[in-house]
């Protein structure tokens, strides 16, 4: 028996990391071919996976995911694409609380394509029939965040950081065990 989407996801977020990506996908997202890229199919509405996937990932205390959507969906009409109004509405009450970031859809299969070179990638397709719609997430690290990065790498080159030292060195030091 072929194992339910949301078990797959689970599965390869137990080893996913910062710099993986999980995408959301409308059902005309083409299968990549590229090796990272791994694409299932959800066979259900989107914003229910989507709903569903940001549960599972909050299980996961070691990822954090920052979205990306396509900068064509805040373009695409209510004439052209019915229903697309109440699914812009519903994806801001979804991910209320979190940033969403915007760009074209070329630049973010381009971003995907080259994490797929080095990283893992999971697709995960819906039922979707609206264009644009698709949900990018760009794994990060769940205990570390960007200002932190930062002040670490702002030290690093201020040399605030004995480097003639090693970290066991210093952490028998710290413990009085010389």
């Amino acid at each position: 028996m072929t194992p339910h989407w949301e078990e797959i996801l689970k599965d390869r977020l137990r080893v996913y990391g910062h710099r993986n990506w999980l995408v959301i996908a409308d059902s005309a997202y083409p299968a990549q071919c590229k090796e990272g890229i791994e694409t299932i199919a959800a066979n259900e509405e989107q914003t229910a996976v989507l709903a569903k996937t940001l549960a599972i990932l909050g299980e996961f205390k070691h990822i954090r995911p920052n979205v990306w959507t396509d900068e064509e969906l805040s373009l695409v009409s209510e004439s052209d694409a019915p229903g697309v109004i109440a699914y812009r509405e519903r994806l801001c009450s979804l991910f209320k609380g979190y940033e969403i970031r915007a760009l074209p859809h070329e630049e973010i299969i381009s971003k995907l394509d080259r994490a797929g070179e080095m990283f893992r990638v999971l697709v995960v397709k819906t039922d979707m029939r609206i264009p644009y719609t698709s949900v990018f997430c760009e794994l990060d690290c769940g205990y570390w965040n960007a200002r932190a990065e930062d002040r670490l790498r702002t030290a690093m080159r201020a040399g605030s950081c004995d480097r003639g030292s090693n970290l066991a060195e210093s952490s028998l030091a710290d413990t009085g065990h010389f």
